[in-house]
């Protein structure tokens, strides 16, 4: 399938700042591999391979094999340290998973509908996406890649929460078990922002500026 991912780490057995620093110049990446009942393994991962799987949102939210010598984990990806400025990927952290335990993920949302809402189309409303993504909890076997939020429907000042969301069989939102305060808005439509007068122009339902000759 196109969105299933299946890494190639290669084993790291030298630690400190100067091995990783000549990890790094040879073009590899650092990883460390924890969870579950086995020790942590410390890997190496191609960096360019790497780099270009990052900017794949599905990368983010999917079950990874990760291929380690003559044996494969299922991961997901836990953490991403960048360089703060140079586009290098610096160390990854890599989280086990079984399938028979439920995981916490973070989830991007998928808004559709936006042009067509009418709120949008008919009252030229603007909309606010308040939350990008969504910390979800299911199994390895449920994960989605994606959550889709329909707003086709909304008018203006009608917001989404999370308890509005249409969940994959098997997936919850941890945050809704804590009760009704943490049902937090996830998208709205608000009023069009109201345009400011250009200098000298009059704002509508203004009194025009009494000129030179009503004032002698």
């Amino acid at each position: 399938m196109e969105n299933e991912f299946q890494i190639t780490a290669e084993p790291r057995s030298g630690l400190g700042t100067a091995m990783t620093r000549r990890l790094r110049r040879a073009g590899r990446v650092p990883a460390i591999i924890y969870g579950g009942e086995q020790a942590n393994s410390v890997v190496t991962l191609d960096h360019n391979n790497i780099y270009h799987h990052l900017k794949r949102e599905a990368f983010h939210s999917h079950v990874l094999t990760l291929d380690v010598g003559d044996r494969s984990e299922q991961v997901i990806l836990r953490d991403v340290q960048m360089h703060p400025y140079k586009q290098q990927v610096m160390h990854l952290d890599f989280l086990r998973v079984s399938a028979d335990r439920k995981l916490r993920m973070t989830v991007p949302l998928h808004f559709l509908g936006e042009e067509t809402a009418p709120g949008v189309k008919q009252s030229g409303g603007v909309v606010s996406h308040v939350m990008p993504e969504v910390e979800i909890e299911c199994l390895a076997k449920d994960l989605p890649e994606f959550i889709a939020v329909d707003i086709s429907g909304l008018e203006i000042d009608q917001s989404l929460h999370l308890s509005d969301l249409i969940l994959p069989s098997g997936v919850t939102i941890p945050a809704l078990a804590f009760g009704h305060d943490h049902d937090l808005p996830v998208v709205a439509i608000h009023p069009p922002r109201k345009q400011e007068a250009e200098p000298g122009e009059a704002e509508p339902g203004a009194a025009p500026a009494a000129t030179d000759d009503e004032n002698a």
